[in-house]
């Protein structure tokens, strides 16, 4: 034996599923793309590795300390951290192919080189759909976009879930009405409220500098609930003379109105003004969307609006308006929650035994099969029976056709069904039909 054998193990913070468990992140997957495709968006994929210069086009700050580089030669490369900055470079670049409004959808890996911890993952998936205009973008797309994470959400088994819907010129306007001017600075401390708290969300804003009467009036704001239509009432009805304020108020009616056209049920969303993504590109609407049963998971679908997609990459002025799934962690945190469990070990309906000196009949009929659309797979090795079937069982399989003397002369099979253990004898139209009404 070699002295030389490598420990096999993986990195911090990658995620490497078994068999069993990428079958069940697939099919969350696939209904994604699903839905993402039933309201008109269009795939693309962006290279994993971009130009530095690219991907750093905003400035470095956090970004640049998690960034990936990429060594090979002298050319300055990185490892894509999210799918917004390709998505900008994307448009940027095929401005004069593409048709306005462009609605694209992208589910990919990106990499960041985040602190080693659970739950947090340094290469993951994200769901991303986003709707670009070209020098303005209706207000209306806003109200769609919570329509598709109603519809996927619903598709992956979720009905109490809610989409919590703020608009950031309100926050932005109603600041500025009380004289503070660093808008980014208490953005940044309200975005935390459903982490640390309304005590905790004070004491940073004291901190900060801001005097008592301004903290008060801010906690008051963020403090109004009620009905989405008694949120809209007492906005109008704080009569704030504003115009960032209230051009922010009409596109969150706008929203409101065109969310229920949209067919999304008054239960699975709210307006919540302390939402407010820390993220400083967003300008207009923001979305959140939480499981209601299971609030410490968080979000686990947010985005939002922004001015101009793709500034640092053209003159062209591209408004827009997105949202994005961490699939990877909500996957990791729905199974840590057993929220969702695994159930198929195997994708296949049907295991073909070919008895020795069968192996072409048994062949020739697992081809028949998938060429009927049926998921087949035919045992090739050679051992016992029992142990063949026991495959089978381990791997979930729910019916075995064994062939042999008997099946190749009479053209009948026996279909066993590894459930229940019964046996059928079966035509081969009769058996496509008990396979296919599975």
């Amino acid at each position: 034996m070699s002295n030389n054998i490598v420990k096999p193990s993986i990195l911090p913070g990658f995620m490497e599923l078994n068999p069993t468990d990428q079958i069940l992140f697939n099919k969350m997957m696939d209904i994604i793309r699903k839905n993402y495709e039933k309201f008109g968006f269009l795939p693309i994929d962006t290279p994993l590795i971009e130009k530095s210069e690219v991907l750093l086009a905003k400035g470095g700050g956090e970004t640049e300390k998690q960034i990936y580089k990429v060594v090979k030669g002298s050319q300055d490369m990185s490892l894509r951290f999210d799918l917004t900055v390709p998505l900008a470079r994307y448009v940027a670049q095929h401005y004069s192919e593409l048709n306005f409004p462009y609605r694209r959808y992208h589910i990919g890996k990106v990499y960041r080189g985040e602190r080693n911890q659970k739950g947090r993952f340094r290469e993951f998936y994200q769901a991303d759909i986003d709707v670009i205009g070209n020098n303005s973008l209706s207000i209306i797309n806003d109200a769609e976009i919570p329509s598709v994470i109603y519809s996927t959400f619903k598709d992956l088994g979720f009905d109490k879930f809610t989409i919590r819907i703020n608009n950031r010129k309100i926050l932005s306007g109603f600041f500025n009405s009380l004289g503070i001017e660093d808008v980014y600075a208490v953005l940044r401390v309200v975005d935390k409220i459903e982490k640390i708290g309304r005590d905790k969300v004070k004491e940073e804003l004291v901190e900060s500098g801001f005097s008592i009467t301004q903290i008060d009036s801010i906690l008051s704001f963020i403090s109004i609930d009620g009905t989405n239509d008694a949120v809209m009432q007492r906005l109008k009805s704080l009569d704030i003379n504003n115009e960032l304020f209230i051009e922010g108020s009409d596109e969150l009616g706008i929203v409101l109105e065109y969310l229920r056209l949209f067919g999304v049920p008054e239960e699975n969303f709210k307006l919540d003004l302390t939402i407010a993504r820390g993220l400083d590109y967003y300008t207009g609407t923001v979305y959140e969307t939480y499981l209601d049963d299971y609030p410490t998971i968080g979000s686990v679908c947010s985005g939002g609006r922004y001015d101009n997609l793709a500034e640092y990459y053209t003159n062209q002025k591209l408004p827009g308006v997105g949202i994005s799934i961490g699939l990877t962690r909500l996957f990791y945190q729905l199974m840590e929650a057993g929220i969702i469990k695994t159930i198929d070990n195997s994708l296949t309906r049907v295991l073909v035994i070919p008895m020795e000196g069968y192996f072409d009949e048994g062949i020739e009929l697992s081809s028949k099969l998938r060429n009927e659309g049926i998921f087949t797979q035919v045992y090739l090795e050679e051992t016992k029976l029992g142990k063949k079937f026991s495959y089978a069982d381990k791997l979930g399989i729910p019916f075995v056709i064994v062939i042999g003397e008997e099946e190749k002369n009479s053209d009948v099979y026996t279909l066993r069904d590894m459930i229940t253990g019964k046996q059928k004898a079966c035509d081969y139209k009769e058996l496509i039909m008990q396979l296919n009404n599975y």
